[in-house]
């Protein structure tokens, strides 16, 4: 693997780390219903990305993107939200998540359809043992499938749809800048607004506190982490960043219990030594270098 591939994929993890704190500070965000906090972090985060390109003398130049670009952002960034918030109102949670947490998966098996990309043995293991350590940990209060929540099961497999396929198609579209995210952010903030109108109550975050959160989220899971994860899936190494996903719910789960929201118990510690297992044997081209091809 190439210095600048490691290196973006590197930068895309950190997404996955980002992404880890997102329970904790929703948990802290108060009452605000889903589409009105994803509006709220979304608009302030676009808002502060469009801030920092004009200040940085960089002009919204970015922005000006065809079409169908735009629609694969802005789809991606709100579709993806917009149908995990109906698969968790419709089904479960623990269903929902683990159903929905099948896009790591996903990315690694659509990351071999693309140009100059090889899925091998080892990113299948990986993300194989990734799944397997979120399933326990993600369903260890109990599984079961359904048929009475059958729109709420296939809302989460839309999302999961939705994001793997918004990463292996953002890959396809390297050409277009990282910087464009800040339009699709304050286009997804305007989406989650509208669908806040139409479908929920209004319930604002009751103390400085809760604003904190808010600003906590809308500053990196979402924000800064959309911004990376777009770097790595276009720059790095697209399968190693889909199977080190299943860290997510692992170091939310984590972080939570540090904060005091629950406990830790074997089960977690289980899904801990699978997820870091999977990730490692799947990321074998980033610590490992190939040997040269015999010279003809």
């Amino acid at each position: 693997m190439s210095a600048s591939r490691r290196r973006a994929t590197l930068i895309g993890l950190s997404a996955v780390v980002m992404w880890s704190m997102l329970g904790l500070f929703t948990a802290g965000s108060g009452e605000v219903p889903p589409f009105l906090l994803n509006g709220l972090c979304f608009g302030l985060s676009g808002a502060a990305a469009l801030a920092y390109l004009k200040l940085s003398g960089r002009g919204w130049s970015a922005l000006r993107q065809p079409l169908p670009v735009w629609i694969v952002g802005t789809g991606g960034l709100f579709g993806f939200h917009a149908l995990y918030f109906t698969a968790l109102r419709h089904a479960p949670p623990v269903e929902a998540n683990l159903i929905n947490y099948l896009w790591p998966l996903l990315i690694v098996l659509f990351s071999g359809l693309l140009p100059g990309e090889r899925l091998r043995a080892h990113h299948v293991a990986g993300v194989l043992l990734g799944f397997v350590g979120a399933a326990l940990l993600i369903a260890r209060g109990g599984f079961s499938l359904s048929a009475d929540h059958t729109i709420g099961y296939a809302a989460a497999i839309a999302s999961a749809l939705t994001w793997s396929s918004y990463s292996v198609v953002s890959r396809r579209m390297a050409a277009v800048p990282t910087e464009a995210v800040a339009g699709f952010c304050v286009a997804t903030a305007v989406l989650s607004f509208a669908a806040h109108a139409l479908f929920e109550t209004t319930v604002l975050p009751a103390s400085a506190g809760e604003w904190t959160m808010v600003a906590l989220l809308a500053v990196l899971p979402v924000g800064a982490a959309f911004f990376v994860w777009d770097y790595g899936v276009k720059r790095g190494d697209i399968q190693v960043l889909g199977a080190a996903a299943y860290a997510a719910p692992v170091l939310s789960t984590l972080t939570l219990v540090a904060a005091g929201y629950g406990r830790l118990d074997l089960s977690v510690g289980f899904a801990c030594l699978l997820v870091t297992g999977g990730a490692l044997i799947a990321a074998k081209d980033l610590f490992v270098a190939r040997k040269p091809a015999a010279a003809a």
